[in-house]
């Protein structure tokens, strides 16, 4: 008897059809039950076929790993939400900031406040990328963040940060919702704050616990035939390459970024995901958060018109810690609670703690900017909302 093809598979391997993606992974979850169908090629050459398994590169799905770390080290009473950041992070104790967005970077007044943890979460560090790119100190800092995409071509963390420190403040502290640079902040202060690696944390407070086997900032030898070539498309819509299985992630990076440098599967993020469904426990009775941390975490904290502000990125939806949390059902996907972001790569993960769902997209062509794929949109369309 032949099986009927799902909507789920049959959306994807639409994509895979007319050249948009040389392949993908979709996952579907709802409490114990889920549906994963991997679809196309590793590669445009179709040298192997996609498995569920396949490692990709996540880009900014990383987010919401690394401010659940920082969330675990609030708990062992190592950091404070309230606390100035230059305590761990001193090349921030006196930012200065321009005097209007479109000043130009050496027309600056000192910082109202100090940066704090919080601030690094809810990104209103005032670092970080508005709607308008061509501003003076948003061009400066772009000089400061390497390509999204090869984060391995950081320089270590003393000197990214040193680098940063250079950068006028776009806005004052705590007064504007600004994207990415939070992230990577929030990386290096885990890493001084616990003293350790940045991977070495995540691995102990997240990854074991969770069974998160393939998480990580880099791929070895033996795990590299399930990594795929990844690729964004050029003016005409061509797939051009930008990385192989041999390439930038075969290493350990000297910078690990907290915003976008880690690979996963779609199970290891589904563990994630039930995690924070679970109140933040793992599946044996550890506790990897509390249950007020994860309300924190995917609790909305911007205001109507941070949001307002926002909407390149945010299309007039909120922003928890490391995610974006849904505040208006604009299409039938954007349920009230909704928390997950995209990334760069062309990867997105969501879960819906009011219904247990939990949906998850992971491909190896990059999107062209902020705004989700059509991919993306028709995957969720199918999510069973």
């Amino acid at each position: 008897m032949t099986t009927q093809p799902t909507p789920l598979r049959t959306t994807l391997q639409r994509h895979v059809d007319n050249g948009a993606v040389p392949g993908a992974v979709g996952l579907v979850a709802r409490g114990a039950e889920s549906e994963v169908v991997a679809v196309g090629s590793m590669d445009v050459e179709g040298t192997a076929p996609m498995t569920p398994d396949t490692i990709f590169r996540i880009a900014s799905l990383t987010k919401p790993i690394t401010a659940a770390a920082v969330l675990a080290l609030v708990e062992d009473g190592r950091v404070a939400l309230d606390a100035p950041v230059s305590r761990w992070l001193p090349e921030l104790a006196a930012p200065v900031v321009v005097r209007t967005p479109d000043s130009p970077v050496d027309d600056v007044v000192p910082a109202e406040r100090p940066i704090t943890v919080e601030d690094l979460l809810t990104f209103r560090v005032g670092w970080g990328f508005p709607a308008d790119f061509r501003l003076p100190a948003v061009q400066a800092l772009f000089d400061v963040h390497a390509n999204g995409l090869a984060p391995y071509a950081m320089p270590d963390a003393d000197a990214w940060l040193a680098r940063l420190a250079e950068v006028p403040l776009l806005r004052q502290p705590g007064s504007a919702w600004l994207y990415n640079t939070g992230s990577d902040l929030q990386g290096v202060l885990v890493a001084r704050a616990s003293r350790r690696s940045l991977p070495d944390f995540l691995a102990e407070r997240i990854f074991e616990p969770l069974g998160m086997t393939d998480t990580a900032f880099e791929v070895p030898v033996a795990k590299r035939d399930r990594f795929p070539s990844s690729y964004a498309p050029d003016a005409q819509g061509a797939l051009r390459l930008l990385d192989t299985p041999d390439g930038g992630f075969g290493r350990a990076p000297v910078f690990a970024s907290g915003a976008g440098g880690l690979v996963s599967t779609a199970a290891d993020w589904l563990s994630f995901a039930r995690m924070l469904l679970n109140g933040g426990g793992a599946p044996d009775g550890r506790r990897v958060l509390s249950p007020e941390s994860v309300t924190r975490m995917t609790t909305d904290h911007l205001t109507a018109a941070e949001r307002d502000a926002s909407t390149l990125f945010l299309e007039g939806q909120g922003w928890g810690y490391g995610g974006q949390v849904d505040v208006v059902r604009v299409a039938p996907w954007n349920i009230p609670g909704r928390y997950g972001w995209t990334g760069g790569s062309g990867t997105a993960a969501h879960l819906v703690p009011s219904t247990g769902l939990v949906t998850i997209l992971l491909t190896q062509v990059a999107m062209t900017g902020p705004t989700p794929t059509g991919l993306m949109r028709e995957f969720w369309g199918v999510a069973g909302v």
